[in-house]
């Protein structure tokens, strides 16, 4: 397990989770996003989530051994509704992110792990994870917490020139 802890992501976090998403917008399709957020935008992210719905975070101990109050941010991720429909109310859609300089150290599984267990906690049925398809290593993260492929959206989005397909990731709790 990685020298990480998660815990509720707070209004203090949103300037690391803004460097962290923002990354991921302007170099990679992780997210579909094409815009950067600001900080501010972030900030009102980080204010609309609550219960399920909440964000958490992923910290490093800082050298203090405070796990909890200090450290650094270095991954986020949070639960959404899949659908407005009310029949699709049990279900719910999952987004992880690790900053770069972190990855391969099990703290996307850690925070994977957190949120399918808030999500089972919260009554939900079921989470939906939508990848780039041509994203090994989020595929891989879900794989190893229990998600199996469910089906692949064709070219469905568009970003850096490309027409991008969306792998659709599945967990039944």
């Amino acid at each position: 397990m990685p020298d990480a802890t998660i815990r509720l992501a707070t209004a203090d976090d949103a300037e690391p989770i803004v460097a962290i998403y923002n990354r991921e917008v302007t170099s990679s399709t992780a997210t579909f996003d094409l815009v950067p957020r600001s900080l501010a935008e972030q900030r009102a992210w980080l204010a609309a989530r609550s219960g399920a719905f909440s964000a958490i975070v992923a910290i490093l101990a800082s050298d203090a051994g405070d796990d909890v109050g200090g450290g650094l941010v270095v991954g986020f991720a949070s639960l959404s509704p899949y659908k407005e429909r009310a029949a699709y109310r049990t279900t719910v859609e999952d987004s992880v992110y690790v900053h770069r300089d972190h990855t391969g150290r099990g703290i996307g599984r850690l925070l994977l792990g957190g949120l399918v267990g808030i999500a089972r906690d919260s009554g939900f049925h079921s989470v939906i994870a939508r990848i780039e398809a041509g994203g090994a290593a989020s595929l891989a993260l879900h794989t190893s917490c229990g998600f199996d492929l469910v089906g692949v959206e064709r070219q469905v989005g568009r970003k850096f020139g490309r027409w991008l397909d969306v792998a659709v990731m599945q967990i039944v709790l």
